[in-house]
This record gives C-alpha cells, sequence and structure tokens, in this order.
C-alpha cells in the first residue's frame, strides 16, 4: 500500500506559511511538524511568531517546545525526532505536513543526509586548547585539513566543531555538509514554497515585528534571559532576542531594536529564498492569494495522482 505523501510547506519568513498549513491541515486531516529551528525551544513564542492554542484549533503540533534556552539544538538530533514523528503520523492514517523556514532542518527531515557525529570528551580537549594556545594553531590546523571549511568559519565555536568532526571521523567538516545535487527524499513529499513580492514580503516583516513589540517580546526576553537564554549560543543568536537583549543590557532603545529586527529579518529572508529556490522539486506558489489554499490542493493532487 503506497504511503501517504508527506506535504512540506516552506519559504521565507512572514511569506504565510502557518496559515497555508493551518488550512491543508483541516482538509487533508493532517498534523503540522514543526521546521524552524527556533520554536524547538520553550518559551520562545512571540518572536519566533510561534502558533498559539487558538491559531491551532486542536490540530496536532510536533517538533515544538522541545528544548530548553539554555541546550544547543542539534539537527542530528531533530532529523531523527522528526522523521519517528512522520512515520507515527502516517501510522495512524494522517498526513504529516512539515512546515518552517529552516532549511537545512526541512531537508534534514527529508533527504538522504549525513551528520557527523559528537564527542563531548574530544571537543572539550579542542575547547582547553583553544583556551590555553588561541585559535591561529587551531586555525592552521583546519586549513591545512579542510581549507573549503576554514574559508568559512568566523568564529571558534564552529573552528572546534569542524576539527572535532576531523580527529573523530578523519572526514572534512565539509563532505558531511548537503550538496547541491538533491538525491531522491527518504519518502513521497510534496513540496510547497511560498513567492512573495519583495515589497509585499518587506512589509510584513515590518507588521510582524511591530506585532511582536506590542505583543510583548521585550518581556518575553526578559523572561528567557532570566532562564538561561545568554549560555545558548544558538538561542541568544535568535533576530529579536539578540537585539532585545540589547534593549535590556541598556545598549539599545527598543524603537532601534525594533528596527534592527527588520533588517535582520529582511536578511534572513533573502538567504531563505536563495535556499529553498535552489530546489528544482519545490512548487511555488504566489503569495498572499485568496485561492492560495485551492492552488495548493491542486498542485498535491496533480503530483500526489
Amino acid at each position: 500500500m503506497p504511503q501517504t505523501p508527506l506535504i512540506a510547506v516552506v519559504g521565507p519568513t512572514a511569506s504565510g506559511k502557518t496559515g497555508l498549513s493551518l488550512e491543508l491541515a483541516r482538509r487533508l486531516r493532517g498534523e503540522i511538524i514543526n521546521a524552524d529551528s527556533m520554536q524547538l525551544y520553550r518559551g520562545m513564542n512571540i518572536g519566533t511568531a510561534k502558533v498559539t492554542p487558538e491559531e491551532a484549533s486542536g490540530i496536532p503540533h510536533h517538533m515544538i517546545n522541545l528544548l530548553d534556552v539554555s541546550e544547543e539544538a542539534s539537527v542530528a538530533d531533530y532529523q531523527a525526532q522528526a522523521r519517528a514523528v512522520i512515520a507515527d503520523i502516517r501510522r495512524r492514517g494522517s498526513t504529516p505536513i512539515l512546515v518552517g523556514g529552516s532549511g537545512l532542518y526541512v531537508r534534514a527531515a527529508l533527504d538522504v543526509i549525513e551528520f557527523p557525529p559528537t564527542d563531548p570528551q574530544l571537543r572539550a580537549q579542542i575547547h582547553d586548547q583553544l583556551e590555553q594556545e588561541g585559535p591561529a594553531r587551531l586555525r592552521k590546523e583546519l586549513r591545512r585539513q579542510d581549507p573549503e571549511t576554514a574559508a568559512t568559519i568566523k568564529d571558534d565555536r564552529r573552528l572546534v566543531r569542524a576539527l572535532e568532526v576531523i580527529r573523530l571521523t578523519g572526514r572534512t567538516f565539509t563532505s558531511f555538509m548537503p550538496q547541491r545535487v538533491y538525491e531522491p527524499s527518504l519518502t513521497p513529499v510534496v513540496q510547497l514554497g511560498l513567492r512573495v513580492d519583495r515589497a509585499v514580503l518587506h512589509e510584513r516583516i515590518a507588521s510582524r515585528v511591530e506585532h511582536m513589540r506590542t505583543s510583548g517580546l521585550l518581556e518575553e526576553v526578559r523572561a528567557l534571559d532570566a532562564a538561561g537564554l545568554r549560555s545558548s549560543k544558538t538561542a541568544a543568536a535568535a533576530i529579536g532576542y539578540r537585539q532585545f537583549l540589547d534593549v535590556l543590557d541598556g545598549l539599545k532603545e527598543e524603537p532601534e531594536a525594533v528596527e534592527d529586527t527588520i533588517v535582520a529579518t529582511r536578511r534572513f529572508a533573502r538567504r531563505q529564498e536563495t535556499w529553498f529556490r535552489a530546489d528544482p522539486r519545490i512548487t511555488w506558489l504566489p503569495a498572499p492569494d485568496a485561492q492560495l489554499a485551492e492552488h495548493a490542493m491542486e498542485a498535491i493532487r496533480a503530483q500526489a495522482g
């Protein structure tokens, strides 16, 4: 018996992915799997535009609120957990709907991608070496063994991780990265991308950030700061959160943090568009559109047979 196709809804932030996914879930007896890396964190609600219980209207959501803000997100862990969720949804006869704009997380759930292993003890040894000797010697080692990765790394955290992989596996960090040659998905998938006019997307981003401000983003950041937000390089670097931490520290006024968040979100949206447009398997739908759900259903029927 053929498997139920997985529906993936992707695209830049503020393009309308949440609204479309909820409508598709209602029509297809679907359950939603989050593919936004920051929505894995508990308490990061306003700044990630996480769906509210009222918006979800009883539609099951998976892969959200799994981590404390002091923890580090792992795409390898996400891959294993998301695939287990997808398999469970199918076993129950429902339609899995993957939704998000974190490109690597989407591909981790769908595609043949191998992630390098980790060794906390080895990583700690490299950290000690970094603190004792400084980064110059480690960077020289990386340039000798993996010049491609060395050319792109700008921070010590990624430097340590790249060397951990080399020393642990004997392979370059680059060799584990997803290539622009798209291997067949592990499961039957219909990928839908939302394409929004640049000017319209900028307006939607500005409106979203302002709504976050008026909804209490500063107080959310204050509460998360007390819960250990700064101890996680992943969560503390999230757009909006790092700008509003500057407000708490007296480095910025709130209007400046809002503007900086808008600018950073626009840049992020451009990177998302670049990532997803490179995937030829995605069917692009113009948005916003009053008939968006109908067009999505037509694309699903056409591809799913």
